[in-house]
């Protein structure tokens, strides 16, 4: 297993850094910005960290991938989400034995030109036997035919994408994974979903209607021992989300100079205590794959690390006061305060990942 090294726990690149900060807003409220928001991804070079050399990356870790995720999701959630999805589509290629389709579509998505859409929060759910599979494929004489929707997506790029699916196997009874190119007849994505924020993340619905796919597409012919091998990733990777949103929170909280809210310093140092725990306990888990057979564990610090997301802005709104309402004065705490709240409802949402903890618990005699 790759060991994360310091190197790649720098700081965002300047000029990145600078324009996630100037179109946040922009990118929380509107798809102005959509399309260029992965080439500036790209171009700091994000999307080759952990991915080794051979293949194009710069080298390192999943943690350190984690640690860009949530460096970027300190300036915009919409950002980070789209990193997320892009970042974890790039994983799925990495730990797919298919080599010539990760030779194949790798290039263009470490550069920007491509975007890699996760498509599996449907499998995640199905592994853990919250919901059956939504689309099905057959095996035909040139490959496969596969229908099936995917409600929810992000980074459908409209300027080009790949999605990973999962699909029920009626020939072989197997369920697996695969890439499906935008451009193949029979996909058809929506118009963006109406959220309420992070518009500008490219999030659709697609839908496959009798797609035929060759065998170069197929990602993995076993969805049952491929997802708990790419869940650590995938979970993992979403944790930077939180990560992000609780750092700057704290930051902002504790940068308040009113004396009278001094009382809550401690609670920010306990906060901030907590966040670095957790980062520890997440960053300790991808390295030395724990997480593969003890997935409760990395439940349990997703779960911790949006609670921490939503405390954190909790502190900044009361270190901060009245003035966290004007809009001349807010410095993106309305926008914090939508991200933090859509942090529980990643797939899997906090209430799912409850439930499996739930469920993993020894029944009392």
């Amino acid at each position: 297993m790759t060991t994360s090294t310091a190197i790649f726990r720098l700081p965002l690149d300047e000029r990145l850094s600078a324009w996630l900060s100037d179109h946040a807003e922009v990118l929380d409220a509107g798809d102005e910005q959509a399309g260029a928001l992965l080439p500036q991804l790209a171009d700091a070079g994000l999307f080759r960290i952990g991915v080794p050399p051979e293949l194009g990356g710069s080298g390192g870790a999943i943690a350190d991938a984690i640690d860009a995720v949530a460096r970027v999701a300190e300036h915009s959630l919409t950002a980070a989400f789209v990193f997320w999805g892009h970042r974890t589509f790039i994983e799925y290629l990495l730990q797919s034995p298919n080599h010539a389709l990760a030779a194949r579509l790798l290039p263009d998505l470490l550069a920007g030109r491509l975007a890699g859409a996760t498509g599996l929060s449907n499998a995640m759910k199905y592994l853990s036997g919250i919901e059956s599979l939504q689309s099905s494929v057959t095996e035909v004489p040139d490959g496969y035919a596969l229908d099936g929707k995917l409600p929810w997506v992000t980074n459908l790029r409209k300027q080009g994408f790949a999605v990973a699916l999962a699909a029920d196997n009626a020939t072989t009874g197997q369920p697996a994974i695969f890439a499906i190119p935008h451009d193949i007849d029979g996909l058809s994505r929506s118009d963006d979903l109406d959220l309420i924020a992070l518009r500008g993340s490219n999030t659709a619905a697609i839908s496959l209607d009798g797609i035929r796919l060759g065998a170069e597409w197929l990602i993995h012919a076993d969805a049952n021992s491929f997802l708990p091998a790419v869940r650590p990733a995938f979970l993992g990777l979403q944790c930077g989300l939180a990560l992000g949103v609780a750092r700057t929170s704290l930051r902002m909280a504790g940068a308040t100079r009113d004396a009278h809210r001094s009382i809550l310093r401690d609670e920010i140092d306990q906060a901030g205590a907590a966040l670095e725990a957790q980062w520890r306990l997440l960053e300790q888990g991808v390295e030395n794959g724990v997480f593969r057979d003890k997935p409760a564990q990395l439940f349990q610090i997703r779960i911790s690390l949006a609670e921490l997301a939503s405390a954190a802005l909790a502190l900044e709104l009361q270190a901060r006061g009245g003035n966290a309402y004007l809009n001349d004065r807010t410095d993106g705490f309305a926008r914090r305060s939508r991200e933090a709240a859509f942090i529980p409802i990643v797939t899997p949402s906090l209430v799912q990942l409850k439930t499996q903890l739930a469920q993993r618990r020894p029944v009392a005699a």
